[in-house]
């Protein structure tokens, strides 16, 4: 029997783009070349990586999967290359990391535009080399591994601006996927829809004018913010049937499409969000802090934001609170996930002026949890 990562991902698509995407995911398995898949969050990179991994010679061995946006340097260097640990015995242990794991197999490294330049140094040494140094081991270990790593970054603007490795961008992007985003592939979105409802608990569908908005919205979050929605409307709708006013009011509002330019695109997240943000439609506990746990945000998006935030209340952290949704009680909190996640943003770049207190619309009333996990609303 193959491992569960052998297995091919439900990758649903009813756009030409996006089955042209799956093709080229395919064809890259058939191959050893090392692949980037590169799209904002949400899109479905991860899928695309295990599709690659499926279709590939490699299918029956290891596939690891490494958020490189969760790890601080040096827990991320021993999460991919191991470490030997002293006991109190005095005796040795080793703890093999996620390119061990991988041996014979896949690695997919996710979010590796977040790589520190001392780890991109050591990943490209491993790729130059198919060597590895454990920490605390005199021994290099040769390992054959099949790289796929991933990126909502632009990496070329990255290396321009000295934050990434140019020598490394060209080791990883032999093959390059491209995911469009949800807003430009419209007919990914009904297929999308009718597939989440048919895992919903209950028989449901959406009205035409439903439908309508959700083809209007721009979808900042994607596929990710799409299945939110979609679950939100099946437990909030009162019959069979989801109208217009069972969607969360940003989805309710016209929207005019616009043009984005791709160099503006890991941009736009940040804005949409915070545009929802001070509209008062999110509030960052109930619908930000969410979508970073399950990796649909970066720490780079979230430093956006606060930077965003930082520049209304003129570098004022108790004003972005009110900003954001969050109750002054919650100061100590919010500081203690900035500074846990990295994500810290330097107040006195903006102090530009008097603190001010920036009015917001009253708060949304809270969507009950569903499993556990904050609907977006």
């Amino acid at each position: 029997m193959l491992p569960e990562s052998a297995k091919r991902p439900r990758i649903v698509s009813a756009s030409p783009q996006m089955t042209r995407v799956v093709e080229l995911a395919q064809r890259a398995g058939e191959s050893e070349a090392k692949v980037l898949i590169t799209g904002e969050s949400g899109v479905g990179k991860d899928l695309l990586a295990r599709e690659t991994h499926a279709s590939s010679s490699r299918r029956g061995r290891a596939y690891i999967a490494v958020n490189c946006a969760g790890f601080p340097e040096t827990l991320l260097e021993s999460e991919l290359f191991g470490h030997v640990r002293g006991s109190f015995t005095g005796a040795d242990r080793d703890r093999p990391g996620k390119l061990q794991l991988a041996d014979g197999g896949t690695l997919f490294l996710d979010e590796v535009g977040e790589m520190s330049l001392r780890m991109q140094a050591l990943l490209l040494r491993f790729l130059e080399s198919g060597e590895i140094q454990t920490i605390g081991d005199k021994h290099p270990q040769t390992l054959n591994v099949r790289l796929i790593a991933a990126t909502n970054r632009n990496l070329p603007e990255r290396v321009a601006a000295g934050e990434f490795r140019e020598d490394l961008l060209y080791r990883l992007r032999v093959i390059e996927i491209a995911v469009p985003p949800l807003r430009e592939r419209q007919e990914d979105i009904p297929a999308l829809t009718e597939y989440f409802l048919r895992k919903a608990a209950r028989p449901i569908t959406f009205s035409e004018e439903a439908q309508r908005a959700l083809l209007r919205h721009r979808w900042p979050g994607n596929v990710r913010e799409l299945q939110h929605v979609v679950e939100q409307a099946v437990w909030l709708s009162k019959g069979p049937v989801v109208s217009l006013e069972d969607l969360p009011e940003a989805l309710r509002t016209v929207q005019t499409p616009t043009v984005t330019p791709t160099r503006e695109r890991r941009r736009q997240v940040a804005d949409q969000l915070y545009d929802m943000l001070i509209q008062g439609h999110y509030s960052f506990w109930d619908h930000v802090h969410p979508m970073f746990l399950e990796r649909d945000l970066t720490r780079h998006d979230i430093r956006e934001l606060v930077s965003h935030g930082l520049a209304e209340t003129k570098g004022n952290y108790r004003s972005l609170l009110r900003l954001f949704g969050m109750p002054e009680s919650d100061y100590h909190r919010f500081h203690n996930f900035l500074t846990a996640h990295a994500c810290k943003v330097d107040f006195r770049n903006f102090r530009t002026g008097v603190p001010v207190a920036p009015s917001r619309p009253p708060a949304l009333p809270r969507i009950p949890e569903i499993n556990g996990v904050p609907k977006v609303s």
